[in-house]
């Protein structure tokens, strides 16, 4: 049996990860329309059948969970290959495939399985979804200024803009900019590990799992 509550928690992680598991679709489905299809058809299925107690029981890696579950979907769906819609014409999440399209760079010649594809999307939407929240603390406390010449440091693309050049521009000294820089960076990790968090079992797991996920950008 499972609750409204662990569904919704369910249903909050694919609103949020859909989109590795569509790019791993793109790389295993040779059509773009079918891979939308089967993508939309599977978190149909996930969400409304009884795959939360599963899902609950293996979030050990929620990661793994979700692309072993469409693997499996997809060796279902490969016998019952049809042009009819699929997942019932509704769908159970909001999946933008015209923006997901426009950010997929499917490139065959870059050497990456299908399998790493998909972790490599995970790691990025991830820390997208980090940046994001971010930037929402920082604009509410009205300091989004600070947050645009700042967050570069964070995420390593400052384009050779130094401290120097950053605290000229918010009027402050240059300590004042790497302290602030500093706290930035502290709050950055406290929400990757809180996001991270919920998608493992334990919170042994998290230090773990975020190894993992940056060794898969080394790829």
């Amino acid at each position: 049996q499972s609750s409204p509550d662990s569904k919704r928690a369910l249903e909050s992680l694919c609103e949020v990860y859909w989109f590795p598991i569509y790019a791993y679709a793109r790389r295993r489905v040779p059509d773009v329309n079918d891979a939308q299809d089967l993508t939309q058809a599977f978190f149909a299925e996930l969400l409304e059948k009884n795959y939360v107690g599963s899902a609950t029981r293996e979030r050990g890696r929620f990661r793994a969970f979700l692309l072993t579950a469409f693997k499996h979907f997809l060796s279902k769906q490969k016998a019952k290959a049809q042009a009819q819609k699929r997942g019932g014409g509704r769908a159970p999440i909001s999946l933008d495939f015209g923006s997901a399209d426009s950010n997929l760079r499917i490139d065959p010649a870059a050497g990456l399985t299908a399998e790493e594809y998909y972790d490599q999307q995970w790691v990025i939407t991830l820390l997208g979804l980090i940046m994001e929240r971010l930037e929402v603390e920082f604009v509410r406390k009205g300091k989004s200024r600070q947050f645009a010449e700042l967050k570069g440091f964070i995420i390593g693309d400052h384009a050779g803009t130094t401290y120097t050049q950053v605290a000229a521009s918010l009027n402050t000294s240059e300590s004042a900019a790497k302290k602030a820089a500093s706290r930035m960076r502290r709050r950055y990790r406290e929400l990757l590990q809180e996001e991270i968090a919920q998608t493992v079992a334990s919170p042994d797991e998290v230090e773990d799992e975020i190894r993992k996920l940056f060794a898969v950008m080394e790829l």
